[in-house]
């Protein structure tokens, strides 16, 4: 990594992805359980799988780096935010307003990103970044598609 690039900076700034990527897989898995739609049940819970795989990148990307105690558990603000999907999705039966909250929450990761990639990162990490963005992005697409459609 460059030297003038600092690296409890890029830290950081994965360990935040980290834990949105945690609180979306979460927040998937329990909204994917609750949906009755068959292709947006399978939408969800291939995200989950996609967010998990996604975090332990970033871990990877963190190792890589040299950085070997990678922070686990989600922060307060995003077990505070976690604990309100919960309590959004309890209270919300139907589907359109479970697809609204997930909406919500990928808007929430695509602020992450953008945020994250506002610093100077490494060159393959950028592009990392930048390709997982642009799938979160693909996916709250699809689910405002469904959303719509209900």
């Amino acid at each position: 990594m460059p030297e003038h690039i600092a690296l409890d900076k890029v830290e950081s700034t994965l360990n935040e992805l980290i834990e949105t990527l945690r609180e979306t897989h979460e927040a998937y898995k329990e909204m994917g359980a609750r949906l009755h739609d068959a292709r947006a049940k399978r939408l969800f819970l291939e995200e989950t799988r996609v967010r998990a795989e996604y975090a332990a990148a970033l871990e990877n990307e963190l190792h890589r780096l040299g950085v070997h105690d990678v922070k686990a558990g989600a922060s307060l603000r995003a077990k505070a935010h976690l604990r309100w999907g919960k309590v959004q999705a309890s209270l919300a039966a139907s589907q359109k307003a479970l697809l609204s909250t997930a909406e919500k929450r990928d808007d929430a990761a695509s602020e992450a990103y953008a945020n994250a990639l506002k610093h100077e990162l490494p060159l393959p990490l950028r592009e990392l970044l930048e390709r997982q963005q642009e799938h979160i992005q693909r996916v709250h697409d699809k689910v405002r598609a469904l959303h719509d459609l209900g």
